[in-house]
């Protein structure tokens, strides 16, 4: 993967725009992804999975998905995208479906929180983005990832990924499979 060097975002500020639902903000993130073998386009275990985990802006905080506010002016994809690009300086191809919806309070503030994260397969990485100066990146393994995050419902999140990374190894091995018998039966070569 190719290290770009220039990014023309800058963070955005402010809660104007913030969205809510019965009380609570709405927040969006993803879960960057990228298999350790290059051209590996399915999971085979979790240790041939990396993630891209962020330094919380507070120190010693611990680490976490990127994520951030949902705002009125854009969709829930645009969002997660925004967020991680702002934050962890990576872009790609963003699930069709988020992983989950979870409701958790904050545990600094008295505030309750709807959150969603969808699975971004990482395709480009900065060498700088906006949050560059005030957060640290680092791509680690599933198992690594779940002792050093601090929010329990990411991990959950985490988990989602990993389960639908894994049902769709096992679709496509079922239409590897279905494909070799209609081709057996057509006498045909199979394109899978």
């Amino acid at each position: 993967m190719e290290l770009k060097n220039m990014v023309t975002l800058v963070s955005r500020t402010g809660r104007h725009l913030q969205r809510y639902n019965k009380g609570c903000r709405q927040v969006v993130g993803c879960i960057p992804y990228r298999y350790r073998i290059s051209n590996q386009t399915s999971l085979e275990d979790e240790e041939g999975l990396e993630v891209l985990v962020i330094s919380s802006q507070k120190k010693s905080k611990g680490m976490l998905f990127p994520k951030g506010g949902w705002e009125s002016d854009e969709s829930i994809k645009e969002a997660a995208m925004r967020e991680t690009m702002e934050e962890a300086g990576v872009s790609g191809v963003i699930g069709e479906c988020a992983l989950g919806k979870w409701i958790f309070k904050s545990k600094s503030h008295d505030t309750s929180y709807e959150g969603y994260m969808f699975p971004l397969l990482v395709k480009e990485q900065l060498e700088f983005w906006p949050e560059k100066d005030i957060r640290q990146r680092k791509w680690m393994s599933v198992s690594e990832a779940k002792e050093v995050c601090q929010h329990g419902w990411m991990k959950e999140a985490l988990d989602e990924l990993v389960h639908l990374l894994r049902s769709h190894q096992q679709h496509e091995k079922k239409q590897v499979g279905l494909c070799s018998i209609k081709a057996r039966r057509a006498n045909l070569t199979c394109k899978y």
